[in-house]
């Protein structure tokens, strides 16, 4: 055991005295692995840090209460909720009555001698230095003991009366507005100061201004209301503080009155799910926990595992080239009695002290940038970390992996240096060894294997897993054939000058230093191209199935809030900032108070529906009289899935209904050439884009909805809803015509005369070019001042997001390439100095010691990347094929299903052709003339070794 421990320390002060002599080549095997460590764990301490305890949880949602008591609007009907109090469900039977709805009362739940805190949320159009900024309110005792850890102040101070606010610092940052200014909101003819900033712990980025109880919320609601518009929704929830807890039992008693509770010392000490009626009920779906976790660490295994192969790859012929320069110090330890054992140890050793050292520095490293960077960390997670926290067992784990891979990285240069003869490591002579077969025979064998694999999957399965599976092991087989691959690229030597001649020789008979620098190349083209493929094979589909929302360059914009009081205001920025040529303006259907939204289920407000004749409806969408859908055959839901009645629209115009009124502008923005129907409007008669909406007589109908919960109930029933229906003459457009989502176009005056009141919606534009980047930046940061949310389109065709994806990956394949032939052509220069001085002595011009190296680095560069491309394009097509397979099978469904007409799945199989070229010619050309712009062209004549 001494012996042992005596020559590994030995072997491990050679290997550091080496290390530290030979610091360029050190410090890039050390930087190739230290810069994933130091990447990995930065994100398990970011990660860890980020997630946070219960209590922190808890302290960021309920402060220091005990419990937050939340209204779920089911009217008080009694309830069973999970302990965490994220689902609820009521208590009894709703098939066949009405589900309940309604407000609860809080304060009928609240247990004797509770301490209440009212924590109410809304909305407000707040005036900021640059115009008007939709903004979260929330009215709560900020500076209550109870609320503390809820929102952290960072400067000034909580408001102390109602003419008070204190704001996030995001929101201070975005309005432009500090501490002291005064802000108002709109409809409100009241200022409040703001006296302090602060910040939400778990999301650094609201926008939300705190004021005191009453303050804000309840006069700007009574101002909307005297001006008809509809107040934004508001919810209220109540903090609560009890002597000793809120138990389990006391949540359950709350949820009699309709309650759920949010409670600290729950969720502390969870029931058993045994205790929770919620779970026990018939009507609880217990979804098991998704393999979407298991998958992911799947996932992560994989990535890591090819990682270290790759840096495996890459640092083995670095430490095989510092095995060969060290060859004469190895002959003579053997020389001095030390066997192979002592050999493999050194150069062992060399791998396990880069590798201890890149865990260290990348470890650190990666603890420090993360402590330096938490700031920025936090920034862009949007939250604050529960705390700084470091597991040390699971960076010592990730340091492991660092110390492996140096190990495995040396494990092959060790056996080669160990099989050198004392006398061939003295003099520097080479021997020769036939390859073994073994190696090539595994990896023919891993190819069939994985090969038949991913055609079982691509061909037989829909799951993606066993391509990718496949894919793997087969690129496995072609890293093991690496070898026997090169040395038949030897065969093409024959057809070459004396340069590339030399290198593709030198190249065959040295294999053990060739081969894994070709296999990294290999690995990262293969994962490059693959992933090219399938991001070219993907943006083809989606540009095939790219339906455009208006004709290229045009503009719609659509404000449905406020009544459309700021649709003025946003035409005038859309044609004040983008070269506007023709606008038309539209307004919408308003059924009941003006205030409404088109979505709105507030008392007062209604909708409309186009009146479709039954004979036009689809049978497969439509109710019988006990409200349930009619039953077909999978033969009769096919044969309608090819009835026109039965087709889906898939595109959407932004307006509700797919009603609009407006003039014959919007058929010249649209690019509808239709006199007649031009002509029509003029006349104050309706356009129709869609036949399916005219009945016999040729009129189309608009049903005017006062009632909506009634017309519920009816729809429900495969009854006609209540309403009044209006009839129009209408013009139908030529069949064919695309009119981008719109069922209807109305005139001003067919509305008007028919009663139908309408609002302000928005307008069409056809522009005279493309409106630039920068124009539609200014014309983003002018509607962000009317502080409506603004519904606002570009059309500019279909524009591809894979573009700078496939440049990212050719770069990093690029890289990968010439760093792992540039460390091939370091060894192959250091075993091909003997001959270079031969070619010295005997007169060979002094540019083929450069060009032989260049040649040298192209024809490694050139393999890898031949092969690369050939294996990774397989597993792309196969991946293609599976989706093809799935989503037919899926279309299939749904027709069977019923679901009627839809676009048959388009799932091309495209090959980029301009990322191939890039590697297959200009990567290795590149490798090519930087490795001779870098080599000296004369070297130092001197005596040549015997050989």
């Amino acid at each position: 055991m001494m012996t042992g421990y005596h020559s590994w320390r030995a072997a491990i002060r050679i290997a550091r005295r080496d290390a530290w002599r030979f610091k360029g080549r050190s410090f890039l095997v050390l930087a190739m692995i230290a810069l994933p460590i130091l990447g990995v764990s930065a994100a398990d301490l970011t990660i860890r840090s980020a997630e946070l305890s219960t209590e922190q949880n808890l302290r960021r949602e309920i402060g220091a209460a005990d419990a937050r008591f939340t209204d779920p609007d089911l009217g008080g009907t009694p309830l069973l909720q999970s302990p965490n109090a994220e689902q609820y469900n009521p208590v009894g039977d709703f098939d066949d009555k009405p589900y309940p709805d309604g407000h609860g009362d809080i304060r009928k739940a609240l247990p004797p001698g509770a301490k209440t805190l009212t924590d109410t949320v809304g909305s407000a159009k707040l005036r900021t230095t640059h115009g008007l900024l939709s903004t979260q309110v929330r009215e709560l005792t900020t500076t209550d003991p109870m609320t503390k850890g809820i929102a952290r102040l960072t400067k000034g101070r909580f408001p102390r009366n109602i003419n008070e606010v204190s704001a996030t610092t995001q929101f201070l940052k975005n309005s432009g507005l500090h501490i002291g200014s005064k802000v108002t909101a709109r409809g409100l003819a009241v200022d409040y100061r703001i006296v302090g900033a602060y910040e939400l712990p778990s999301d650094l980025k609201a926008e939300q201004v705190n004021a005191l109880p009453g303050a804000l919320l309840a006069p700007l609601g009574k101002a909307i209301k005297a001006q008809g518009l509809e107040v934004g929704y508001q919810s209220s929830t109540q903090l609560v503080s009890v002597p000793g807890g809120f138990t389990w039992n006391m949540v359950q008693k709350t949820n009699k009155s309709g309650i759920t509770v949010l409670s600290r010392a729950v969720m502390l000490h969870p029931p058993a799910d045994a205790d929770v009626p919620l779970f026990q009920s018939k009507d609880w779906n217990n979804y098991q926990e998704s393999s979407a976790a298991s998958e992911q660490l799947a996932a992560a295994a994989t990535v890591v595992g090819l990682a270290m192969l790759e840096i495996c790859l890459l640092a083995g012929p670095a430490f095989a080239v510092g095995a060969r320069r060290s060859r004469r110090q190895l002959g003579l330890v053997g020389a001095n009695g030390g066997d192979r054992r002592h050999i493999r140890a050194i150069v062992l050793s060399g791998g396990l002290v880069i590798g201890v050292a890149s865990a260290v520095v990348g470890t650190v490293l990666g603890v420090g940038l993360t402590l330096a960077l938490q700031p920025v960390l936090e920034d862009v997670l949007g939250q604050r970390f529960g705390s700084f926290n470091v597991r040390p067992l699971e960076l010592l784990g990730i340091a492991l992996l660092a110390v492996l891979t140096g190990l495995l990285a040396a494990i092959v240069p060790a056996v080669t240096a160990s099989r050198q003869t004392v006398l061939a490591s003295l003099t520097g002579r080479r021997g020769v060894r036939r390859t073994s077969r073994v190696l090539p025979t595994l990896g023919l064998i891993a190819f069939l294997l994985g090969g038949a694999l991913a055609l079982y999957g691509s061909t037989m399965t829909k799951q993606y897993a066993v391509v990718a599976g496949g894919s793997a092991i087969a690129e496995l087989g072609v890293v093991a054939l690496t070898p026997a691959l090169v040395g038949l690229f030897g065969k093409a030597g024959r057809w070459m000058s004396l340069s590339p001649r030399l290198a593709l020789r030198d190249a065959v008979r040295n294999r053990g230093r060739t081969a894994p620098a070709v296999a990294a190349v290999l690995a990262a083209v293969a994962g490059t191209v693959a992933v090219s493929t399938y991001a070219a094979s993907s943006d083809a589909e989606n540009r095939a199935a790219y339906e455009p929302s208006l004709p290229r360059g045009a503009i719609s914009m659509m404000i449905t809030e406020d009544a459309g009081r700021d649709v003025a205001t946003a035409r005038q920025a859309v044609a004040k900032t983008t070269p506007v040529d023709v606008e038309a303006d539209i307004a919408r259907i308003s059924v009941g108070k003006p205030g409404c939204s088109p979505y709105s289920d507030a008392e007062g407000c209604g909708r409309y529906e186009v009146v479709v004749p039954p004979a036009n409806n689809c049978p497969l969408w439509e109710n019988d009289a006990n409200g349930e859908t009619p039953k077909f055959s999978k033969a009769e839901r096919r044969k309608l899935a090819d009835d026109p009645r039965c087709v889906q629209s898939t595109v959407y115009s932004g307006i509700d209904g797919g009603v609009a009124v407006g003039d014959a502008k919007v058929l010249s923005v649209l690019g509808i050439d239709d006199p007649a129907a031009v002509k029509a409007l003029d006349a104050g008669h309706v356009v129709s884009f869609n036949k399916l909406n005219l009945g016999k007589d040729g009129k189309a109908g608009i049903r005017l909805i006062t009632d909506p919960t009634a017309a519920d109930e009816a729809s429900a029933k495969g009854e006609d809803p209540p309403g009044t229906v209006k009839k129009f003459t209408t013009h139908q457009v030529p069949a064919g015509t695309n009119a981008y989502g719109l069922e209807m176009l109305i005139p001003p005056a067919a509305a008007k005369a028919a009663g139908i009141s309408t609002l302000p919606l928005g307008a069409y534009f056809s522009t005279t070019s493309m409106p630039s980047s920068a124009q539609q930046q200014k014309l983003d940061s002018e509607l962000a001042k009317t502080g409506s949310s603004v519904d606002l389109q570009v059309e500019k065709g279909y524009v591809s997001k894979n573009s700078i994806v496939l440049l990212s990956l050719s770069i990093f394949a690029g890289l990968v390439t010439i760093g792992a032939a540039g460390i091939a052509t370091g060894l192959a220069q250091a075993d091909a100095e003997a001959d270079l001085k031969t070619l010295a002595a005997v007169g060979a011009p002094s540019r083929v010691r450069r060009t032989l190296s260049g040649f040298q680095c192209g024809v490694v560069a050139a393999m890898g990347v031949l092969l690369g491309t050939a294996s990774g394009v397989l597993p792309a097509i196969g991946l293609r094929l599976t989706e093809k397979r799935s989503a037919l099978a899926n279309y299939q469904e749904s027709i069977d299903a019923g679901s009627g007409r839809m676009p048959v799945p388009h799932i091309p199989i495209v090959i980029p052709w301009e990322t191939l070229g890039l590697l297959l010619i200009a990567v290795p050309l590149g490798a090519a003339v930087l490795a001779a712009l870098v080599t000296r062209s004369r070297g130092a004549l001197s005596r040549r070794a015997a050989t």
